[in-house]
């Protein structure tokens, strides 16, 4: 297989989420396959570094930051993102948000916010992009899942919850957007150590049990989500939608 199936080069790329942890590993992978990656999160100081590392790899960024449960914000950026560059060929939606506790004590507010980031600020992102996307018939949207959208994890109940329908979510915009020339698909990462894992990571009970579980006997790296982002990325999914690939050391292969 020739490795141009996997060339970037030229494309645009804005990463929700993309500024840092994980997202930055991915982000500065996407743009040594050529991409322009633009990098968001709320706290547009946290995206500055990965912009100005994408940019010594010799390819384009914006500095910019996006509330993904604003409608108006979302439009914003895209509108700001197509000012530049012209067009938008892949999106990535990573944002992330966990409240770690118990069903009972979880309180409506936290449901609430949870859902936003994770599941509303994917469809709003997806919606605005798509739009574009739509348009120009061509287009690539990866939708960061979990391992809580196959599993119930405990004490995660909004998150799961979240996580599960943006499985669901990826489904339809796959079936409504084919005809377009638009893959929508999913990557399921299993554990990884970020901002969101860290401290339940250091109870060392919890990371063995984790371990143990996994089949291949360890945490993800970073580097680890990278190759299944490009292929998604790039032409060598042409006529994969609506899939999911989970990057999880074969976590949900194991039964027992």
């Amino acid at each position: 297989m020739s490795t141009q199936l996997f060339d970037l080069n030229g494309k645009v790329a804005i990463f929700v989420g993309g500024g840092g942890g994980l997202g930055r590993t991915i982000s500065l992978g996407l743009a040594r396959a050529g991409a322009n990656v633009i990098p968001v999160s709320r706290n547009k100081e946290r995206n500055r570094e990965v912009v100005e590392e994408i940019v010594a790899l010799g390819r384009k960024s914006l500095l910019t930051s996006v509330d993904v449960t604003d409608e108006q914000d979302v439009k914003r950026l895209v509108d700001e993102v197509m000012a530049k560059f012209g067009h938008i060929d892949i999106l990535i939606n990573a944002a992330g948000k966990n409240y770690k506790k118990p069903a009972l004590e979880l309180t409506g507010e936290e449901w609430d916010d949870v859902l936003a980031v994770n599941l509303k600020g994917t469809f709003l992102a997806c919606k605005a992009v798509g739009e574009k996307m739509i348009a120009q018939k061509s287009g690539k949207i990866i939708n960061i899942a979990s391992l809580g959208s196959h599993l119930g994890i405990t004490r995660s109940a909004a998150y799961c919850a979240s996580k599960g329908a943006v499985l669901q979510l990826t489904k339809v915009l796959a079936a409504e957007w084919a005809p377009y020339g638009i893959n929508v698909n999913c990557i399921s990462p299993g554990y990884f150590k970020t901002p969101l894992t860290e401290k339940m990571l250091s109870v060392k009970e919890t990371y063995d049990k984790i371990v143990n579980r996994t089949p291949m006997q360890r945490l993800g790296l970073p580097e680890d989500l990278v190759g299944a982002t490009i292929f998604l990325c790039s032409d060598a999914s042409n006529f994969v939608t609506g899939s999911t690939i989970a990057v999880d050391g074969g976590f949900l292969s194991l039964a027992i």
